[in-house]
C-alpha cells in the first residue's frame, strides 16, 4: 500500500513511518508529496494518507498523527504508548515539555532535516536512529527501498 505524507520529513513523518512498517503495512510504500498535492495523489495512488491536514491519520482531537494511527488500528502495545507520548510532546509544541525526552527527539528531527534535505533519505537515516530509540517495539532493520537492501 502506498502511505501518503506532506514533504519535509518531521517527528511525526518518521515515527509513522516506523509504526506502519512495524505494526500495520510492513511492505508500505511511502510518498512525500507538498501538503497541496496530498488529495489528488491520494486519489491517484489509492493511497492512505496520513500526517496532513484534515485527514483521518493526522492530528485530531488533540492527538498527533502518530497517536491518530495507534487508535485506528488499536494498538495497545504499552511501549507503543509510551513511545506516542514521546512523539506526541515532541511534535506538538504546546505539549514539547510533557515528556523529558520530547525536546531531544525534536532536537534531532531538526538536525536530520537539515543533514538530509532528500525526504527519503531523511526518512531512511532517522528509521536507524528509531531503532536505536525504541528497543523492544517490534524493531527491525529497514530496507533502503532504491536498493531493496537492508541497511
Amino acid at each position: 500500500m502506498k502511505w501518503i505524507t506532506r514533504s519535509h520529513v518531521h517527528v511525526d513523518r518518521v515515527a509513522c513511518p516506523w509504526l506502519i512498517t512495524r505494526f500495520v503495512d510492513n511492505a508500505a510504500e511511502f510518498l512525500f508529496v507538498p501538503a497541496s498535492q496530498i488529495r489528488k495523489v491520494t486519489d491517484d495512488t489509492d493511497g492512505i494518507p496520513f500526517d496532513a491536514p484534515d485527514v483521518e491519520l493526522g492530528h485530531q482531537d488533540g492527538r498527533c498523527s502518530f497517536e491518530s494511527i495507534i487508535l485506528k488500528y488499536d494498538l495497545k502495545d504499552p511501549a507503543l504508548l509510551r513511545i506516542a507520548h514521546i512523539v506526541h510532546s515532541a511534535d506538538v509544541a504546546v505539549d514539547i515539555d510533557k515528556d523529558s525526552i520530547a525536546r531531544g527527539l525534536e532536537a534531532i528531527a531538526v538536525g536530520y532535516s537539515l543533514r538530509y534535505p532528500d525526504d527519503e533519505e531523511n526518512l531512511l537515516i532517522s528509521l536507524k536512529f528509531m531503532m536505536l530509540f525504541t528497543p523492544g517495539a517490534g524493531c527491525r532493520w529497514p530496507k533502503d527501498r532504491r536498493s531493496n537492501k537492508s541497511i
